[in-house]
């Protein structure tokens, strides 16, 4: 397919002395027209359309911002560079407000010219050119990667690696590279379950081993340093943010703070009773329950969640630290809109200001409840582009934005992923089993596959509350959900293609921990 040429529209009253500029962007490809007044300007984008104006400011006649509204008026969406001899502040106010694509002082080289008119109308396709590129030539090399010779370390930079391909590409609608990308994403996860069932026992046991960060050192090793020296900062936990999620709401972070970015591996199961608890109390699930059993005895009408607060100050006292602590779950609109109604006084001066922000997770799971939701993330693209959106007019964003304003330092992390799931994986129980689509307790638990799920036969393997005889855990792996052999088109109908977490898999585990520091 040939591509059309770019039509240019300069307007400009001195166009002899451009003439070199003219021929120059059309030795670069692009039809150039000419006119040396603005009603010109506005009669002829009037009867045919053009890709680009290059719009002077001062003519005899009608001003070019004055055009320019007329312009905006006949094609609200066609690209405008304002071409000027004024440095003035007040002329580049003007022209920015006006929403212009670009802006030019005079004099202009013609390199200059066909810079901007470049990135404006080829910049696009040049990227995207770029990136497919660039990607074909890593593919190979993850192609053949030896996945089974990863440490935790190499887990997390080869994942991250994947995840942000996964952006790009599809930030760039290259669907066929995006499937060739994902093609790698079986034996990536398969070979990840291999390296937990190794490695997790070990980790957990031996805290001094070399080990990834866990979710039970992010207060200890990465908040508490934060408030210790700044005397201030904000705890932010997003539930069930994925890795990619985070990719696609940083740049608009990286606007108004400096963000630096590292990861760490949460909790098995990857659920919220134990991943989010273990965050704000430092404590492996056995430990919590043994520790504090009134805070985590299941009742009818209270989570295993509700003592977060007081998990986080208990905490701060047994490290021997006195530090004030304010904290907020943020689950419904009522909730997020109150929250901006007083962002001011919703900081601490000084201590820690820690916020829970349950959106996404209410999302992924009533996704599988509701239609309309199941359509508008209907896969991880899909969702991607909805978290940025929800994102970008979020009580977060704002909280975010109003602790840049104030000079408060943010450490922002999720306690899980999820992961698109499937795959039914038939499994085998007792009556005593839990009913969780992802991971199971119960006496006697067996997958029909065993290579669609890790069991883990005593408790202190992860660290978790002793059961009684019902002893054994049961992890999904890869895209597998549970299914029983009594219900499995039952729960096939429903689950299959639902965003799910509580097993093992890179996207639930590999979690991105961010510092978001105000710029001076």
């Amino acid at each position: 397919m040939v591509n059309q040429v770019k039509s240019v529209l300069w307007v400009d009253d001195e166009a002899e002395s451009l003439e070199p500029h003219r021929m120059f962007l059309r030795d670069k490809g692009f039809h150039v027209e000419s006119v040396t007044n603005a009603e010109d300007a506005v009669e002829l984008v009037r009867r045919r359309s053009f890709d680009l104006v290059l719009l002077d400011e001062q003519m005899p006649g009608k001003r070019g911002l004055d055009a320019l509204a007329d312009l905006r008026d006949i094609d609200p969406h066609l690209p405008i560079v304002m071409v000027t001899k004024s440095e003035e502040d007040e002329t580049l106010t003007e022209a920015l407000g006006a929403a212009t694509a670009g802006y030019l002082v005079k004099p202009v080289t013609p390199r200059q010219v066909y810079a901007i008119v470049a990135r404006l109308l080829e910049g696009p396709a040049i990227r995207r050119q770029v990136v497919s590129q660039r990607f074909v030539e890593r593919f190979r090399a993850l192609q053949n990667e030896d996945w089974r010779s990863l440490d935790w370390r190499g887990w997390i930079e080869r994942y991250a690696e994947i995840v942000q391909w996964d952006v790009d590409l599809g930030d760039e609608a290259e669907t066929g590279l995006q499937e060739s990308l994902r093609g790698l994403l079986p034996d990536l996860r398969r070979e990840f379950a291999h390296h937990i069932q190794r490695e997790y026992a070990g980790w957990v046991g031996d805290l001094s081993s070399d080990r990834p960060p866990l979710s039970i050192d992010i207060v200890q090793e990465f908040l508490l340093p934060v408030v210790e020296e700044k005397k201030a900062a904000v705890f932010v936990v997003v539930d069930c943010l994925r890795l990619d999620q985070w990719r696609a709401i940083e740049p608009l972070l990286a606007e108004v703070a400096d963000v630096e970015t590292t990861h760490y591996y949460s909790l098995l199961p990857t659920a919220t009773p134990f991943a989010r608890n273990a965050l704000f109390s430092g404590l492996f699930p056995a430990e919590l329950a043994s520790r504090y059993p009134e805070w985590w005895r299941e009742r009818e009408d209270e989570s295993l969640n509700a003592h977060e607060r007081e998990l986080l100050e208990a905490q701060l006292a047994t490290l021997g630290r006195k530090i004030p602590v304010r904290y907020e779950k943020i689950s419904t609109a009522t909730e997020a809109d109150d929250l901006q109604r007083r962002l001011g006084s919703a900081i601490l001066p000084e201590g820690i200001s820690a916020f829970v922000f349950n959106f996404i997770d209410l999302l992924t799971h009533g996704r599988s409840e509701s239609a309309i939701l199941y359509e508008v993330a209907r896969d991880e693209v899909a969702l991607r582009q909805l978290t940025l959106q929800w994102f970008r007019h979020s009580a977060l964003f704002a909280l975010l934005r109003e602790a840049a304003r104030r000079g408060i330092t943010v450490l922002l992390t999720s306690d899980h992923g999820s992961i698109h799931c499937n795959t039914p994986a038939t499994v085998f129980a007792k009556r005593d089993a839990t009913m969780s689509l992802r991971f199971k307790f119960g006496e006697d638990l067996r997958a029909e596959q065993p290579a669609q799920a890790l069991l883990f036969r005593h408790e202190e393997d992860l660290k978790l509350p002793k059961r009684g005889s019902g002893a054994n855990t049961l992890l999904a792996v890869g895209d597998c959900f549970f299914v029983y052999p009594t219900k499995l088109r039952e729960y096939q109908g429903r689950y299959r293609g639902s965003f799910l977490h509580g097993g093992v898999s890179p996207e639930e585990c590999i979690l991105p921990l961010s510092l978001l520091s105000p710029r001076r």
